[in-house]
């Protein structure tokens, strides 16, 4: 029986530049590697010794990136090793099979949203009103599934963003703030349930999971074992829950200790 490994990928696994948090003095700073461009620029990094785990990883068990990147975000990223059978995009709502969707898994999730929460229009139309062009820099939607912002971070105000979570809440959506991005989900489309669904198809009898955002809480809570790095959403509120291991580590090195974690579980170090 395989096991999952089923992993956010930004601020996670890859990191900006300027999500780096390269503390240490510039002679000791790991060495990089560029996983993604975009626009002829680099634009994700690893280092390279997470580069050879996430190698190893893929020898040892069923890696499957989780995001809530858009398919079109999500394949600009080339990551070392084989190419992931599946992969988890837009929060869920795409189900990726050899890199092709999985049309079965979208029409229920597309079901399944039109029963338990707002529509995405009345979403959108309250973003457009209440958001302040002082500090909102884009609005967008994602896969006609969710909507994000990109705000000014220093310019957003705290009570808005509060606000926003509160009418979203009664409307079945939860609100995600991520470094410049603001999402908005529906609650229903999480990256758990097509998790779920890839431990089904495989047989797979233990899953392993790593997140630090909010959206990544019922990923992680779905895990056999879990993970978060000491910096996110997640390590902001002190979240902590059964079989998940708050890490101290920060930015990229976080990223390279869990793959170091995901493949000592892999190879036995595991027990309930």
């Amino acid at each position: 029986m395989p096991v999952l490994v089923a992993s956010d990928l930004d601020r996670t696994l890859i990191y900006s530049a300027a999500a780096l948090a390269l503390t240490m003095p510039d002679a000791r700073a790991p060495r990089l590697l560029c996983v993604e461009v975009h626009e002829a620029r680099p634009l994700s990094f690893m280092t390279e010794t997470a580069a050879q785990l996430l190698t190893d990883l893929g020898d040892a068990a069923l890696f499957m990136p989780t995001t809530t990147r858009t398919r079109k975000q999500y394949q600009r990223i080339n990551l070392p090793g084989p190419p992931p059978k599946y992969a988890v995009c837009a929060n869920g709502g795409h189900l990726l099979v050899d890199g092709a969707t999985d049309h079965d898994w979208h029409a229920r999730v597309l079901a399944r949203l039109a029963e338990e929460c707002a529509p995405l229009a009345e979403v959108q139309e309250y973003l457009t009103k209440t958001a302040d062009p002082l500090w909102l820099r884009k609005q967008r939607v994602a896969e006609d599934l969710f909507a994000y912002l990109v705000v000014e971070r220093e310019l957003l105000p705290e009570e808005w963003v509060k606000e926003l979570a509160a009418w979203a809440e009664n409307r079945g959506w939860t609100v995600s703030l991520q470094g410049r991005k603001i999402y908005a989900v529906p609650k229903p489309l999480t990256k758990s349930a097509a998790v779920r669904e890839v431990a089904r198809r495989t047989g797979a009898e233990l899953t392993l999971a790593a997140g630090d955002s909010l959206l990544d809480a019922d990923l992680l809570l779905a895990a056999d074992r879990g993970w978060r790095p000491g910096h996110g959403e997640l390590a902001d509120a002190a979240w902590a829950a059964p079989r998940i291991t708050a890490l101290p580590e920060r930015g990229v090195l976080a990223g390279e200790r869990i793959l170091r974690e995901f493949l000592k579980s892999c190879r036995g170090g595991w027990s309930a």
